[in-house]
């Protein structure tokens, strides 16, 4: 099969055919521009958001540390917005900070909650 797709478009105006290739691959196959965040510096995988439990008291969790961070008005929004991951009660969190302190903030918050033996951090701070 070809990767390109010819299109055949008709204008409102005189009805007047347009013909142009479109790459039909590209089309098709769209890659998801965090693939490699959501890879180790060694090569394993590590959770993504795929992987989140349905189990209620899993949900309840995630919904309870996610709660925790939007009411906390201090943190910015990229800590508002970081991947919490809950299988089985362990919590995984991944996404961008602010700042180290922002950071701690976030992992002390999960620990409260989920028990600080219980989160395992993939934060990362970074400078915008």
């Amino acid at each position: 099969m070809s990767s390109k797709t010819r299109c055949i478009v008709f204008t409102t105006v005189a009805l007047i055919p347009i013909s142009f290739f479109v790459n039909a691959q590209a089309a098709q196959d769209p890659k998801p521009d965090n693939s490699r965040a959501n890879t180790y510096q060694n090569g394993e995988r590590g959770m993504t958001a795929e992987q989140q439990s349905n189990k209620e008291a899993d949900v309840e969790l995630t919904r309870k540390i996610r709660q925790s961070l939007v009411n906390d008005k201090q943190l910015s929004t990229y800590a508002h917005n970081v991947k919490i991951i809950t299988e089985g009660g362990q919590v995984v969190l991944k996404g961008p900070v602010n700042s180290q302190e922002e950071k701690s903030k976030v992992e002390g918050k999960a620990g409260q909650i989920a028990g600080v033996d219980r989160v395992r951090s993939e934060l990362e701070v970074v400078t915008r």
